[in-house]
């Protein structure tokens, strides 16, 4: 599979922050904010299809949607090896974290969405400038991007002539392709589910999506936050990059609150153990049990689990190793079927239980393969 083009900053062993461009704008979009960004995060960003250095025809010519391009997004992050990441979108960009925040949202740490909404613009609108542009190319839509990018005063700056630059080099059929997949983006009804923790930015003098739109989208998510702008139309950005970036080192250093964490810890045990295992576990909880459910939800699943410096396969193997060390046998049952579910081999499964009989002890590794050979007989056979 074709990935995205994207570009890299920040030490590996930073925790991940994946930033999304706006329509017809490449990863230069981001320029201002990464170096800052990057101190602490590893910061990935990424060129939407046929536009900066990715290649066209990732999406298809006709019927193209967001969840597409957030497909991509998920894929772009698996060959990187980051389980979950922070992610920030401007505009379409922002539109796909949304839909990846909804739609998966144990993947997301935490959400910036600049610029965007739930529903961006009119779908008759798009499909005429979808149209056009496969007429026509993307120089008609470039000719007049900088009214609606920049202010008056920003509008022959260097880095505005730049990305105008952007757009008459992206391909016409993919920017049509996303103009059609925003025509029918439509996530209004689903920003309920949104779970992590979210910081919408708006341009105060954005003609695209307006203020008031930007609190509706803020209005619509739990717990949302809202931050606007001055002085700064659609690719705020661009324009004012201080201020948006001070929002978004903010927002990234904001520790998670109790709620978020106990979602998104519900979410990734759900995922690793299984929706049958997790409904009798929250079936059988009792008032005397309640808090120790809450507490294995929020630290065990919401803060371990989901932290991005390990995949989930690979704290498969560590908790096995644990469980097979402590004789813990009805949880290593338990965390067996669970590392088949994060990816490990019946063969990757042998080869964890034999490193254990060194350093854990044969008795002990013994009385893990039973329990694993019991296990894989009925998952697998």
């Amino acid at each position: 599979m074709n990935i995205l083009n994207h570009q890299v900053d920040g030490s590996a062993a930073n925790p991940a922050l994946i930033l999304g461009p706006s329509l017809g704008t490449s990863l230069a979009v981001w320029d201002r904010q990464v170096p800052a960004l990057a101190r602490s995060r590893r910061v990935i960003r990424y060129d939407l299809p046929g536009h900066g250095g990715s290649p066209s025809g990732l999406l298809s010519a006709t019927g193209a949607t967001i969840a597409d391009v957030g497909q991509l997004v998920l894929a772009l992050a698996d060959s990187l090896g980051v389980d979950r990441f922070a992610y920030a979108g401007i505009s379409v960009g922002g539109a796909v974290g949304l839909w990846l925040a909804a739609h998966h949202p144990e993947r997301i740490e935490s959400l910036a969405v600049i610029c965007s909404a739930a529903r961006i613009g009119n779908p008759a609108d798009w499909l005429a400038r979808a149209e056009l542009v496969r007429s026509k190319g993307t120089s008609p839509i470039a000719d007049t991007a900088a009214t609606r990018w920049f202010t008056p005063a920003f509008a022959t700056a260097p880095a505005s002539l730049a990305l105008v630059a952007d757009l008459r080099a992206a391909d016409p059929g993919d920017y049509a392709a996303l103009c059609e997949a925003l025509a029918t983006f439509d996530l209004r009804a689903e920003l309920p589910r949104i779970t992590a923790p979210t910081l919408v930015i708006a341009g105060r003098e954005d003609p695209v999506i307006p203020p008031d739109r930007a609190r509706e989208l803020a209005d619509g998510i739990p717990g949302a936050s809202l931050t606007e702008v001055a002085r700064a139309s659609h690719l705020a950005g661009v324009e004012q990059p201080g201020p948006v970036l001070a929002a978004l080192l903010g927002h990234l250093a904001a520790p998670i609150g109790d709620a978020s964490r106990h979602a998104a810890g519900m979410t990734v045990r759900r995922a690793v153990l299984g929706d049958a295992h997790v409904d009798r576990a929250v079936a059988g909880t009792t008032a005397f049990t309640a808090a120790f459910q809450d507490f294995i939800t929020r630290y065990a699943w919401g803060e371990i689990w989901t932290r991005p410096g390990l995949s989930r396969h690979t704290r498969s193997c560590i908790t096995i190793t644990a469980l097979v060390a402590l004789g813990h046998h009805e949880e290593l049952a338990m965390h067996i079927r669970a590392a088949l579910r994060n990816g490990l081999t019946p063969d990757e499964i042998g080869e964890v239980l034999l490193q254990s009989a060194v350093y854990c002890g044969v008795p002990a590794a013994n009385a893990a393969f039973a329990i694993a050979n019991r296990v894989l007989e009925e998952e697998v056979h």
